[in-house]
């Protein structure tokens, strides 16, 4: 029986080769960061010039691959999620301006009503306590109030179209957030796709 000596150079060369290809591998994703670029396992092992089999058999660098994967989705997941609050808190600011405004504006309206109706009972009460005949001070009044019913008039169409483009807002803001979520989600699943 022969026994043969174990390869101990060769061993301590592959381990060391293996060290420093994880070292690489670390440098690569550090790089990659930096860089703010695609961490993913295959350019991981493109940048640290190792083989694709190695960051997947070697559990040190499948380890830190993975990790760093990982952290890449997270980061990327809270920024989405981040500029999303950030745009849909926006949005729902202005709705929430568009409400106000359009509530101070029935009120003015309510009250610019009752205001005419006061005063045109006032006419009706000055037409019959008189003669039967508008006196021109009477006839100027009317006329004072018909361009005032007119004015107000003028302003609810304003108010109105007003209205309409903050609903109009409001339906845009709602498709946005719809196709941000939509994104999102698209980003969250291709996330876990390349898992």
């Amino acid at each position: 029986m022969t026994f043969t000596t174990p390869p101990t150079a060769a061993i301590a060369a592959r381990r060391q080769q293996t060290q420093r290809k994880l070292a690489d591998v670390q440098a690569a994703i550090a790089q990659l960061r930096r860089e703010s670029g695609q961490l993913t396992v295959t350019a991981i092992a493109r940048r640290a010039a190792v083989s694709s089999t190695f960051l997947y058999e070697n559990p040190e660098a499948r380890a830190l691959a993975r990790n760093a994967v990982a952290a890449t989705h997270t980061r990327r997941a809270q920024r989405s999620t981040d500029e999303h609050d950030r745009i849909e808190a926006t949005w729902r600011e202005r709705a929430l301006n568009a409400e106000e405004c359009l509530t101070q504006a029935h009120n003015e309206i309510r009250s610019q009503r009752n205001r005419i109706g006061e005063l045109m009972g006032q006419l009706r009460d000055t037409e019959t306590a008189g003669s039967g005949e508008p006196t021109q001070a009477t006839a100027a009044q009317n006329a004072s109030l018909k361009r005032r019913v007119r004015q107000l008039t003028q302003e609810h169409r304003e108010l109105q179209e007003r209205l309409e483009g903050c609903r109009a807002n409001l339906r845009h803001a709602d498709i946005r957030i719809g196709e941000l979520e939509a994104q999102l989600v698209e980003q969250q699943q291709g996330g876990q796709a390349e898992r």
